[in-house]
């Protein structure tokens, strides 16, 4: 007994195609910008070889700004600023936009606290065999700590995958807008289910890959 659907199923495969964009053009984003960021943190926090309370502080008040608006809310607030750099306000690349910015803070702070765990005693070792404080980021800090920030990243895209859902109710494609748009408008519920499903296959596939790799990273 074959199932019927009730839109075809192009339009399944073309919504999952937009929902993989945008999870994976603002999850490269937030990679590349908070990584940066939290070693930005790390280094000026007190202790930190280039300690700065101001600067600490100020770049500490933005990640927790952003981190503390709701998705929704934040997607609705930089739409000006969604229009400037997208040109729209509707769509994949609209969404990228947002869902970036909500990100990489996100993924900032999971980094620093991987940054924190690392062996101070590495630290010190390092700076007695006179290594400059750039070295000292790009080969202890990075490298010890890369175990947590691949699982952190993996958590961050996971929840991208739940936030692009989100978008789809302001139009922003992907499977949130085919589960919006067929799904919850037109009372059907054979969209909705599958959407979901294609989801939880979404996030577990990606939860996989992260859990496998981290764990070779950790075997090494």
């Amino acid at each position: 007994m074959s199932l019927t659907l009730s839109i075809p199923i192009e339009r399944y495969w073309n919504a999952l195609a937009d929902t993989l964009m945008m999870v994976g053009v603002s999850g490269g984003i937030a990679f590349a910008a908070g990584i940066p960021l939290a070693v930005l943190l790390i280094v000026t926090a007190p202790g930190g070889f280039l300690a700065s309370p101001r600067v600490h502080r100020a770049v500490g008040s933005v990640v927790n700004g952003f981190r503390a608006t709701p998705f929704i809310v934040l997607l609705v607030a930089l739409i000006p600023f969604t229009r400037l750099v997208a040109g729209t306000t509707i769509g994949v690349w609209a969404a990228i936009v947002p869902l970036a910015i909500s990100a990489t803070p996100f993924f900032a702070r999971i980094v620093e606290v991987s940054l924190r765990e690392v062996d101070p005693g590495l630290i010190e070792a390092a700076q007695a065999m006179g290594c400059r404080k750039w070295d000292i980021v790009r080969h202890v800090y990075l490298p010890e700590a890369l175990p947590g920030i691949i699982g952190g990243f993996t958590i961050t895209l996971v929840a991208l995958i739940s936030s692009s859902a989100m978008a789809g109710a302001v139009g922003a494609g992907g499977l949130g807008d085919l589960a919006i748009r067929y799904g919850y408008q037109r009372f059907d519920t054979q969209v909705m289910v599958l959407v979901i499903a294609l989801l939880i296959v979404l996030v577990t596939v990606v939860q996989t890959l992260g859990d496998g790799y981290v764990r070779r990273l950790r075997n090494r």
